[in-house]
């Protein structure tokens, strides 16, 4: 019954994200993807608003940013030149553009996506770009079409409570990270405990806010997996534009967004 929920609930995810891709009507964590031409300006307002600089948004080709994140995981990924580094659920490309911008030619950007569309997108948007030390693979986040032992700086923003898996997510990026990789994440994790009415809605999952975790377990999660140096940073500014997202429901008395942090052992 479990593994048939888990399907559901993935299946909903595709094909949400699926839309989003394409311009139609539905949306993911935020409401810049919903209006399809006035979603790139909307897009790089909110970016602005989770710590990019206007420098990032307008460094990446049109339709990269589709303004789908709830941070910047590149503020606390001190990335180096000649790092690999991989992002869960690359979207569009907009981090992993960034990213490679970082780590310079000899380093490597891979992009894992579960959505078909998505995949196009970022990979048209790397063409445009010119971005040759950047590839884009199709999988799920918790089965990574990564080697062992390949990664130094895994990223993702806004992807991972999407999961119904959360443990396998941290588990196998556990197992593609180096001896010394880190997690430089930024996700939506929850401060109390949600109600069933809100757990049960899967528009609100597949809109970022049903499937977050709280704190404490997401801590255990990621220590359990063999991480150490684990820290889960709660941004309690972020309820504001988290209101935004399902106006009237007060989720933003549960969730907030957060920088999640942890180093694989040498």
């Amino acid at each position: 019954m479990q593994n048939k929920e888990h399907d559901e609930i993935r299946q909903a995810v595709r094909q949400n994200y699926g839309k989003v891709a394409q311009f139609e009507s539905a949306c993911g964590c935020a409401p810049s993807c919903c209006d399809g031409g006035a979603a790139q300006g909307s897009a790089k307002v909110l970016s602005v608003g989770l710590g990019y600089s206007q420098q990032d948004v307008d460094a990446v080709p049109d339709g990269a940013n589709m303004g789908l994140g709830c941070g910047n995981p590149q503020a606390i990924a001190a990335l180096k030149s000649g790092e690999t580094v991989l992002d869960l659920g690359s979207g569009g490309g907009f981090d992993c553009f960034l990213a490679a911008r970082q780590i310079g030619q000899t380093g490597e950007v891979i992009g894992v996506d579960m959505t078909p569309d998505m995949l196009n997108k970022a990979r048209g948007n790397a063409r445009k770009g010119g971005y040759n030390n950047v590839g884009f693979r199709l999988g799920e986040i918790e089965h990574l079409p990564v080697a062992d032992g390949t990664v130094d700086v895994i990223i993702s923003n806004c992807v991972i409570n999407l999961s119904p898996d959360k443990p396998q997510v941290f588990r196998d990026a556990f197992r593609v990270l180096k001896p010394g990789g880190r997690l430089a994440i930024s996700d939506i994790v929850a401060t109390a405990e949600l109600p069933e009415e809100v757990k049960s809605d899967l528009a609100l999952y597949t809109g970022c806010m049903a499937g977050a975790s709280l704190v404490g377990e997401l801590e255990a999660m990621i220590r359990d997996a063999g991480f150490e140096q684990v820290r889960v940073s709660p941004k309690d500014a972020s309820r504001a534009f988290i209101r935004e997202w399902a106006p009237g429901r007060k989720i933003e008395d549960f969730v907030v967004s957060a920088h999640i942090e942890a180093v694989k052992p040498r």
